[in-house]
């Protein structure tokens, strides 16, 4: 018998052998330490996670520091998330000790000072309100920053501006029914149809979201509507969405002029992809809408879409102009802070599990999509292109980076 034939008896004897399974490499948990500062923008009144959550990352092996009094203004209470395993601090200093910053707003000037070197920070950018030279502070500290309005789901939407839209939306056409009835010295009306009374007219303004919702709404109560887009694809969603043909249109100016002339409510609901909303709305149309209209400009948050529009607050929230009452609070979502509280965190307690169980912010960036299309700060490096523009600072593709890795 030849050695190349023993050679392959030989090999062919060894792989019938039993064979040392391969067991697959799981990632090593991380156990996390979060802290949830008080919001202390005038505005703010939601907190990113409720009691019922933290229970959970408590469970799971989290360590959750809240300062004291963080859920008051949406009805939790410190002892609501004392029970709940979190460990309550009574000052901010102490919140920021921890590894992961959890905020609804952006970080004022101070709280960016109370930062320490090398933290993850997960909160709104809201360029518009953002204090000068905020991003080079970050920078400075070598912070990880995550926008979580910019995170991603797996079909590529954005669930937290989605679900806010949501509230906004619906919000939106309750403060004009407010606005309407004699409670707030409207013109006594009810917002909505009743049989042998003409049905309230409500212009909407956009057709996304915050239209759509605000949309449903007002067909639900049985008013007449009529949507306005230069988007015509969002239209036809805006209808999908509603369930039953509504009138949409262009912005033709006549034609825009004259529904509002005729209406009882218009809501403002462009949002921009990149800085101010656009002015479509001009102080004319407004001064020939009828006296005792009311205009909710949910686009104030960008600068709003009406001319006449100027930003007011949850304490003061209307002006008179032309005889129109003027509803222009930014932040809607705010005025439900209970809701809108349990919305963001039932985004961000299954995000804060999946980066404990992965092993940490820095293992789960590569792999978690919904976290890494959030970041704006890598470790301290500008990963987002169109700040980097914006404030003419270096930029560095996050690809890049975390190949380098």
């Amino acid at each position: 018998m030849s050695d190349d034939v023993v050679k392959s008896l030989a090999r062919s004897a060894t792989k019938m052998l039993p064979q040392e399974e391969l067991a697959e490499v799981k990632k090593k948990k991380s156990n996390l330490f979060i802290g949830i500062p008080k919001e202390t923008s005038l505005q703010e009144k939601r907190v990113p996670l409720v009691p019922n959550d933290v229970e959970v990352l408590v469970n799971n092996g989290h360590e959750v520091y809240i300062e004291s009094k963080a859920g008051e203004k949406a009805n939790f209470s410190d002892n609501d998330y004392s029970e709940a395993g979190a460990q309550v601090v009574y000052s901010a200093e102490e919140v920021y000790r921890a590894d992961i910053i959890l905020k609804v707003e952006p970080l004022s000037y101070d709280e960016i000072e109370l930062l320490k070197r090398g933290q993850t920070l997960i909160s709104a950018l809201q360029l518009p309100v953002q204090p000068k030279n905020f991003l080079q502070k970050l920078i400075d500290k070598k912070i990880t920053a995550i926008a979580y309005d910019f995170i991603q789901d797996d079909n590529g939407r954005l669930p937290v501006i989605r679900a806010m839209s949501e509230i906004a939306g619906n919000t939106a056409i309750l403060i004009a029914a407010e606005y309407l009835s004699n409670v707030n010295d409207g013109q006594g009306m009810m917002l909505g149809g009743i049989s042998g009374v003409k049905p309230t007219e409500v212009v909407i303004i956009g057709a996304g979201a915050v239209a759509e919702f605000a949309a449903r709404a007002a067909l639900g109560l049985g008013a007449s509507v009529k949507v306005f887009s230069n988007n015509t694809s969002k239209l036809r969603r805006l209808q999908d969405g509603v369930g039953c043909r509504v009138y949409t249109s262009t912005f033709q100016p006549k034609v825009l002029e004259q529904a509002l002339i005729n209406a009882d409510v218009a809501i403002g609901a462009i949002r921009s992809e990149t800085g101010r909303s656009p002015v479509i709305v001009t102080e004319e149309m407004v001064k020939k809408m009828q006296e005792g209209s009311v205009i909710v400009d949910v686009s104030i948050d960008q600068g709003g879409c009406f001319e006449t529009s100027k930003m007011t607050n949850h304490s003061d929230p209307t002006y008179q102009k032309y005889g129109i009452t003027h509803y222009c609070v930014p932040n809607i979502p705010s005025r439900a802070a209970r809701t809108a509280s349990y919305v963001l965190s039932n985004i961000f307690a299954p995000v804060i599990l999946q980066l404990g169980d992965g092993g940490g912010v820095d293992h789960c960036i590569k792999e978690m999509m919904s976290v890494r299309s959030g970041i704006y700060l890598y470790r301290g490096m500008l990963t987002n292109k169109y700040l980097a523009e914006n404030f003419k600072l270096p930029y560095k593709d996050l690809d890049l980076l975390l190949a380098a890795i």
